[in-house]
């Protein structure tokens, strides 16, 4: 079993006489690497990622990989919850409607690029999931993009904040998109923001679909 060191420890019962493989943060390329080896030599592998494979984790890049160093191997690639499913669940129903999901990290994507995204999708109207919102050297960004939802709906619009989702230590905080930047925001972090119909009823952040009640 290959993986990141935190994600495995988190599967520890399911890992208990099997050789696991853990490495660090940024060292996804080395995991993917090592999995294909391994799977090609004829082992069983398992590629262990967070939520979703397919959702910022790691199904694209083993593909990508495996095309070029074993091109004939079998991959199965198992669905799971990402942390926008995941934080909608504890939040309400604020993803009944069409959404759309970003990642404010530019480690990968050019700032500028997912400032057009965000452009373009505050001005859509949709329902927005923000991964990586902020990090300790990371702060400008989740700061621009408030200003940009800012310019396109109103500043009483519900926003929900989930932090270690799926965690014992799971916080979920709702606040409005003028008042944001106050909450304790982290990498751990996701952030839902609403769209111009989105509200609160009864404690919780939804998003109605438009049923005749």
């Amino acid at each position: 079993m290959v993986g990141y060191s935190r994600y495995l420890a988190h599967i520890a019962d399911l890992t208990r006489g099997k050789e696991t493989l853990a490495s660090g943060m940024t060292q996804e390329e080395e995991r993917c690497r090592t999995a294909i080896e391994r799977a090609g030599s004829g082992e069983t592998v398992a590629l262990v990622s967070s939520g979703d494979p397919g959702i910022y984790g790691m199904a694209g890049l083993a593909i990508e990989m495996a095309q070029r160093i074993a091109p004939e191997l079998d991959i199965e690639i198992v669905a799971g919850v990402s942390a926008a499913n995941a934080a909608a669940a504890a939040m309400g129903a604020p993803l009944m409607l069409d959404f759309a999901v970003i990642s404010l990290s530019d480690l990968l994507v050019p700032w500028e690029m997912i400032r057009r995204r965000l452009e373009a999708v505050a001005a859509a109207d949709l329902v927005t999931a923000l991964y990586n919102p902020r990090s300790t050297k990371r702060i400008r960004q989740l700061e621009e993009a408030v200003e940009i939802f800012l310019r396109h709906r109103p500043p009483t619009t519900p926003v929900g904040v989930g932090t270690a989702v799926g965690m014992p230590d799971e916080h979920i905080e709702f606040t409005i998109l003028d008042n944001l930047l106050s909450l304790d925001i982290r990498m751990r972090s996701i952030v839902i923001v609403g769209n111009t119909h989105s509200t609160t009823i009864n404690g919780w952040f939804v998003t109605p679909r438009g049923y005749r009640l």
